[in-house]
């Protein structure tokens, strides 16, 4: 189906600026639905994790289109697929990146099958719809227009379809940095991480993933007399770590800006309300910072992990019988740091937050993913991007954002690649009813899996094709 909302003119207009052939987008929609559905249907849950048969299929559709691929996989299920159409080498290649697993499932509590990729009221329903089929599709699809339409490159375009990114790198760019650079060594990239927000009905923002956090685990483990649980002890295990939960959950972590954050929060009080923009122009100001955070904490989440290194307690493992009293109880802290964060330094400030020499604060040696330099908003992929919102997308503002979340874009970053996370557009209203990734009713509206493959190609020829 059309969607109203794209401007075809713009777009129509910029390509034939760059005398580019012009794609027939209406037509192609069955075929993008087409491939949408059926990678969702292959259930590529991690763990376990078995991407093999979703390469395959990539394989297959590929290869009947002329397009060379090869596969890596450091175990034979956990396969990674890489596609490359050759340019001029004029300059360096681009690369257009999706992770292939997704998150596991509670099939209970999803109201159509999670790999069922249900069409209901104008969404796809499915695991994956948001996180990441929509980007591998809208990546396939501008690979095989390129082709058919015998696109001139000034660069060569390569796209990866990757293994692990939710469960372990060591799969999937971890194992192709590490093991086959060559294969995938590029200048720029465009990735998962960033999106389109639509509030009320209206967009108001595009965001452009250029930086995130960084993950680690952390585990505190308390100790206690086990005993009967007949006999209450003042040092039960399992209060004592309750009572360091309270002080963990309670503590504002100390809150700053960098180059990213400070960018978008500025960008964001241009568009926003004239309450939110005091706000977000009032971050810096000690005499109203307290109350800003307090108000983020509450109602603005996203913002208030934004200003931060972050601490959620995730996990609770205590007792193994209902009346024996435990030695131990332990819970895991997901942690996302700032990335100039000086983890000793934060993890000795936690351990005073806790205080309590019955409650250890154990952390592991490194997090699994590296923390990484921001990429630039000074490249032609970064222009490129946000031209082509506001053709695609018009109405809003690209803002460059500091992810809360952990992506496989930072071990690009670490070799030195300009690395942007894009995604497609979502309801804000739809995020906070638990329709968004990782949700257990996750889905995306039909016509922005077209009109993201649009705004792919839109950003991949203004960087690749031949002027």
């Amino acid at each position: 189906m059309n969607h109203p909302m794209i401007h075809w003119c713009m777009v129509l207009a910029f390509l034939a600026f760059l005398a580019l052939p012009v794609p027939d987008w209406p037509k192609l929609q069955d075929e993008i639905l087409r491939h949408y559905q059926a990678l969702i249907r292959i259930d590529t849950s991690d763990p376990p994790g078995n991407e093999l048969p979703a390469v395959e299929y990539l394989k297959k559709v590929f290869t009947a289109e002329g397009i060379p691929v090869k596969v890596f996989a450091k175990e034979p299920k956990r396969a990674n697929l890489v596609a490359r159409l050759k340019g001029s080498g004029k300059q360096r290649p681009l690369l257009i990146m999706g992770h292939l697993d997704v998150v596991g499932v509670q099939p209970e509590k999803w109201k159509y099958p999670p790999f069922s990729a249900t069409r209901a009221g104008g969404y796809i329903y499915g695991r994956g719809t948001l996180d990441d089929k929509d980007n591998v599709t809208a990546g396939l699809m501008t690979m095989l227009l390129l082709k058919r339409l015998n696109v001139q490159l000034d660069r060569d375009v390569i796209f990866l379809a990757e293994a692990g990114e939710e469960g372990n790198p060591h799969w999937g760019i971890q194992y192709m940095v590490e093991n086959h650079w060559p294969e995938i060594e590029s200048e720029i990239c465009i990735a998962e991480g960033g999106g389109v927000y639509r509030k009320g009905g209206k967009i108001n923002r595009f965001t452009v993933a250029t930086t995130e956090k960084t993950p680690y685990t952390v585990r505190l483990v308390s100790h206690g007399t086990s005993g009967h649980g007949s006999r209450p002890l003042v040092d039960n295990a399992i209060g004592t770590l309750s009572g360091a939960l309270a002080k963990v959950v309670a503590w504002q972590t100390p809150s700053r800006l960098n180059d990213t954050t400070r960018t978008y929060f500025e960008r964001l009080a241009t568009i926003s309300s004239p309450e939110e923009a005091a706000r977000y122009n009032g971050i810096v100001d000690p005499a109203r910072t307290g109350a800003i955070q307090d108000y983020f904490r509450a109602n603005e989440t996203m913002h208030y992990s934004m200003l931060r290194t972050s601490i959620s307690p995730t996990m609770l493992n205590a007792g193994f019988r209902r009346n024996v009293i435990p030695s131990t109880a332990e819970a895991t802290l997901d942690i996302r740091a700032l990335p100039d964060e000086n983890m000793p330094q934060f993890l000795d400030q936690l351990r005073k937050i806790v205080n309590d020499p019955k409650v250890e604060v154990l952390a592991p040696e490194k997090s699994y993913r590296p923390s990484a330099p921001p990429s630039r908003l000074d490249t032609d992929l970064y222009r490129a991007i946000e031209a082509a919102q506001k053709r695609v997308y018009p109405g809003a503002l690209t803002l460059p954002v500091m992810s809360t979340g952990a992506s496989d874009k930072v071990f690009l970053q670490m070799k030195g690649v300009q690395t942007y996370g894009i995604g497609p557009l979502t309801d804000e209203e739809d995020m906070a009813l638990g329709f968004g990734a990782h949700s257990d009713q996750e889905r995306l509206l039909e016509a922005e899996i077209y009109r993201f493959t649009v705004y792919n190609w839109d950003v991949v020829t203004a960087v690749a094709a031949a002027k």
